[in-house]
Parts: structure tokens; C-alpha cells; sequence
């Protein structure tokens, strides 16, 4: 539990890979949080990483249980899992559909079904879904992503209006833009400069765990300043 000797408030990021994920870590980490990511394949080097099948429901709540019990329940929990597919509708295999759909939305469900009834016993928290420009428009060849990333924002809906009288402020953000990391560097032919910086979007995330309760923000979205919308 948090006490005078163990004061960090915990902080969970499903979907802790490189770039936004780590980035979170390290954000939470130095604003005073005790930041412990999720991801399904770590070197088991960095003791802030927990190894984790996000889709996997007995996975999730054996790597969390013991995290709760340890650290007291968390105060922030991020849900960053995704799994892009690019692929023409025709093209798309069930298989694909199927493990775009279980990557983000089965996995934000089971994630929240461990974590959110522990931050309401706790006094509250914050919950945040990332999201992404697929989730208010589909683009051609983004059936599987869109229509996953459309299921999140109905689910940060229902969990906010569900869970928000009992004091977790539930947020979804909306990230219209490309991150700036290696692998979106490699995959798109874009100017860096028009690109949004990991450390940008996790300061955000943080400015939403520190609003007042008197004026929480829902839906959020963020973007690069030349990005048309």
C-alpha cells in the first residue's frame, strides 16, 4: 500500500515497447510515480518491465495481482497496446482481423476488468486509452485498425460514465499524427519536424492524471500544429 515508507503511487503502461511506451515510463518515473510496464517480449534486464500477454485474461491478472499487493493499487494506468494492419479489405484474413481486434480491444477489456475495481477501492485514478486518428475516420485499407480503434472509444464511453461517480477519470485520447520514433522514421517518408514527439504526448498523459475532479477531460485530441484536420 502507499505509506510514508512506500510512497510512490503506482503507475501501469500496457504496451510499454519503444517509443510512447517507454517514453510513459520514463515521464511517470521521474514525476514521482513507481512505473511498471507491460509488454509481451522483454530481456528480463529492466525491472520495470513485466512480461505479459495483454490478450491473455489469466496472464493479465497474474502479472498485475501481485503488483497491487506490492505497491498498493495503481493510480495511473495507461492502455497503449495496438497492432497496425495495413492491408486492402479484400486481403484482410479473418486471422488478421481477429488478432488486430484481441491487440487492442480484448486486451484494453481485460486490462480494465483487472485494474479498474482496485483503483476504485483505492480512492480513484486515472485510466487513459490511446487512441489514434482511425478512431473517428476509417481509411481505406485500415479496416481491422479503425474498427478496433472505433471499439476502444466506445469503450472509454461506457467505462467513463460507469466508473467516473465512483472517482476514476477516464480518458480517451485521440493521437492525430505520426510519433516520432525509429520505426515510424523507417515506415513513413515524413519530416520529423511534422512528426509528435513521444515526450510531448506523455506530458500530456500526465497533465490529465493531475486534473481536478471539478473539470476532467473525457476525449482529448492531440495533434502536430501542421497537421490538417
Amino acid at each position: 500500500m502507499v505509506t510514508p515508507s512506500n510512497p510512490r503511487p503506482l503507475a501501469i503502461v500496457a504496451g510499454a515497447g519503444p517509443g510512447l511506451g517507454a517514453t510513459l515510463l520514463d515521464v511517470f518515473d521521474e514525476a514521482g510515480y513507481r512505473a511498471i510496464g507491460l509488454r509481451r517480449n522483454t530481456d528480463g534486464q529492466n525491472p520495470a518491465i513485466v512480461a505479459c500477454d495483454l490478450t491473455d485474461a489469466e496472464a493479465v491478472h497474474t502479472a498485475l495481482i501481485p503488483l497491487f499487493e506490492r505497491h498498493g493499487p495503481p493510480r495511473l494506468v495507461v492502455h497503449n497496446a495496438a497492432h497496425l494492419v495495413i492491408q486492402p479489405f479484400l486481403e484482410t484474413t479473418r486471422e488478421e482481423f481477429e488478432t488486430c481486434w484481441r491487440a487492442m480491444v480484448q486486451s484494453a477489456f481485460t486490462l480494465a476488468q483487472v485494474a479498474l475495481q482496485p483503483m476504485v477501492d483505492g480512492g480513484g485514478g486515472t485510466f487513459i486509452i490511446s487512441g489514434a486518428t482511425a478512431s473517428l475516420r476509417g481509411g481505406a485499407r485500415f479496416s481491422a485498425f479503425a474498427s478496433a480503434k472505433f471499439a476502444l472509444r466506445g469503450l472509454a464511453q461506457s467505462l467513463a460514465r460507469e466508473f467516473q461517480p465512483s472517482g476514476v477519470h477516464v480518458v480517451h485520447t485521440i493521437l492525430d499524427g505520426i510519433i516520432d520514433t525509429p520505426a515510424s522514421r523507417t515506415l513513413h517518408t515524413l519530416d520529423p519536424a511534422r512528426m509528435m514527439r513521444p515526450e510531448d504526448i506523455a506530458e500530456t498523459y500526465l497533465a490529465l492524471a493531475r486534473q481536478p475532479r471539478s473539470t476532467w477531460t473525457h476525449e482529448i485530441d492531440l495533434r502536430p500544429s501542421p497537421e490538417a484536420f
